[in-house]
């Protein structure tokens, strides 16, 4: 389990969470293709409202889901107010009216729908990549999509090594202020010991990656030959209904749009 599933308490176990990586993702990946050609209010409301009604299925715990993804909600609240108030969409009735500052109903109503878009393109894949483990999604990966084992792998462990990065920057912090650097408020005083401090990460991140490296063309990652998996990353039945679940739920979506006259393609 990742560090990111143990904060928010997923359990491996549920029906979703359960499922092949490469599954989840494709499954999360059908409703964003929709979303992105078409800006209407039924589309991306059913999608969302069919995404929050799964949550459970993911093993996920609706307050720790919250308490992790508050960054996620306070963008979308930005994107909508930012595109209630320039809009030039500005009929309806006036509900605030501060000269250059102008919200109407109509404004108000192209923000909300902005937002929920946002919402309902971002949130399957928060959900799929929350309940993926790195090591499950690399095998599935190579097994299912046929991803160069050298590729797949190394991004899997570049993803390893972006805590430890993390960390460095705090010693580097901790020691240059034990040195006596760094606290200076002056910011243009600052730059020099933030570039310092900038420069000894990379060296480092450099010399992790050349070693790095190393270490996995010397296990035959830069071979040519066929390699076998440890691991097996089986696509059930269960995965592709839920791949035919997720498309039958975009094309309802569009379908209940054209009905309902809200249907409104980005080219069109």
């Amino acid at each position: 389990m990742t560090l990111v599933q143990a904060h928010i308490s997923a359990d491996p176990a549920a029906l979703l969470a359960r499922r092949n990586p490469v599954a989840k993702l494709v499954a999360a990946m059908l409703p964003a293709l929709v979303l992105l050609v078409s800006v209407d209010p039924v589309t991306s409301t059913l999608l969302l409202a069919a995404t929050l009604a799964s949550v459970p299925a993911w093993g996920l715990r609706w307050r720790g889901l919250v308490r992790r993804l508050w960054p996620l909600g306070l963008a979308i609240v930005t994107i909508s107010l930012g595109n209630a108030v320039f809009t030039d969409r500005k009929g309806g009735a006036s509900l605030l009216d501060l000269g250059p500052l102008l919200i109407t109903t109509e404004s108000l109503a192209t923000g909300g729908t902005a937002g929920l878009r946002v919402a309902a393109i971002a949130l399957p894949g928060v959900l799929a990549v929350l309940t993926i483990d790195p090591v499950d999604l690399a095998d599935a990966l190579v097994q299912q999509l046929r991803v160069p084992p050298r590729f797949a792998y190394g991004s899997l462990a570049a993803f390893r090594l972006a805590p430890l990065t993390a960390a460095e920057w705090e010693v580097l912090g901790r020691a240059r202020r034990a040195r006596g650097l760094g606290g200076d408020r002056n910011p243009f005083a600052a730059l020099p010991v933030l570039a310092g401090r900038l420069f000894a990460l990379l060296v480092g991140a450099v010399r992790r990656g050349t070693q790095l490296a190393a270490a996995m063309d010397a296990r035959g990652f830069n071979s040519a030959a066929r390699r076998t998996s440890a691991r097996r990353q089986a696509f059930t039945s269960a995965d592709a209904a839920l791949l035919a679940g997720s498309a039958a739920l975009a094309a309802g979506a569009v379908a209940l749009a054209v009905v309902t006259g809200t249907w409104n393609p980005v080219l069109s």
